[in-house]
């Protein structure tokens, strides 16, 4: 198995039938017996709807375990959907992690995945599984340059020869424009949102560059001086101006980056440009407006959101054949 284990959803691909998984890393439980309620979508739904006695968790901040038993009990739960349900099945796992995480928490992933039941657990930078997944020549003496925007970290890289040359990794991205957009509507409108409203938001009608038509929808939400419900209207360069702090510091280590890059490796970026990956890659001109800061030509991966777990399945297949090669000259 590969598993993109993301701070905002996690995905799992099975050799041999691709993604098979693709569910939201939320954990819904009960305060008291820290029993497990649901996992996954129907514990997102329950985000800011939930009773005293339930709470709805990310186990996992920033791309790194929060919570280490829930995210033991998240990882043993998608095991066995994955592989309806046998108990006995010790799999192979591959999981993306972030490049600027601790050696304390790379064992924390690993020990995660073991006591979930892993037989053997590999882990591979995300900025590398994210180049491998879209299809990047990694291997080539060319530099490729990636950056994957997902919920919790930005992973910016520069690879070339199968290796990282350069790799930054910020503690910003999509959960942080969800909560500048939940800000900005506290700040402007008095409107409290739930931050599922402020995705949904984003999502719709979020953009970072100046757009050929600009957009309007309402958001409902709860006034902060009267407390009832109440509706607004607001228009995407409002939203755009809400996520603006966030989206700067992004185009700052992507420049800080570039700036550390090897003067080879640059001009190799002129001619191929930069390759987006991650969920935060959609956002509505992000591309353009990277191209205007950089003066790079910027690609968007095919499928972006799924680039770090076909990563992570390739390097898997990879790993089969070299331990295969390994039994047959034993």
């Amino acid at each position: 198995m590969g598993i993109d284990l993301g701070t905002s959803s996690v995905l799992v691909y099975v050799e041999g039938q691709g993604i098979v998984l693709r569910e939201p890393s939320v954990v819904a439980i009960e305060k008291e017996t820290k029993r497990v309620v649901a996992i996954g979508t129907e514990a997102k739904r329950m985000i800011g709807k939930t009773p005293a006695n339930i709470v709805a968790v990310r186990p996992l901040r920033n791309g790194v375990i929060a919570d280490f038993e829930i995210t033991e009990q998240m990882i043993r739960y998608f095991i066995k959907r994955v592989h309806n349900r046998r108990s006995l099945l010790h799999p192979r796992i591959v999981i993306g992690i972030p490049s600027g995480i601790t050696e304390v928490e790379r064992r924390a992933v690993r020990e995660s995945a073991e006591q979930a039941g892993a037989r053997e657990v590999y882990l591979i930078e995300e900025p590398m599984a994210a180049a491998i997944g879209a299809g990047l020549p990694i291997n080539e003496s060319i530099g490729n340059m990636i950056v994957d925007i997902g919920g919790g970290t930005t992973e910016v890289a520069v690879i070339s020869l199968g290796g990282m040359v350069v790799s930054k990794s910020l503690e910003i991205a999509g959960d942080e424009m969800d909560e500048a957009i939940v800000q900005y509507f506290r700040k402007k409108y008095n409107l409290i949102i739930g931050d599922n409203s402020a995705e949904d938001v984003k999502v719709k009608i979020g953009s970072v560059f100046p757009l050929p038509e600009e957009t309007r929808m309402e958001v409902r939400g709860r006034d902060q001086v009267s407390g009832l419900p109440k509706t607004v209207v607001v228009s995407s360069e409002e939203i755009r101006q809400a996520m603006l702090e966030p989206t700067k510091l992004i185009i700052e280590v992507i420049k800080d980056t570039l700036e550390e890059t090897p003067a080879e490796l640059s001009a190799d970026l002129v001619e191929r440009g930069i390759w987006l990956a991650g969920g935060g890659s959609q956002i509505r001109g992000f591309a353009d407006l990277l191209s205007q800061e950089t003066e790079l030509p910027v690609h968007i991966a095919d499928d972006p959101l799924t680039c770090v777990v076909r990563g992570t399945g390739r390097y898997l297949e990879e790993l089969e054949k070299i331990i295969g090669s390994k039994k047959s000259i034993i």
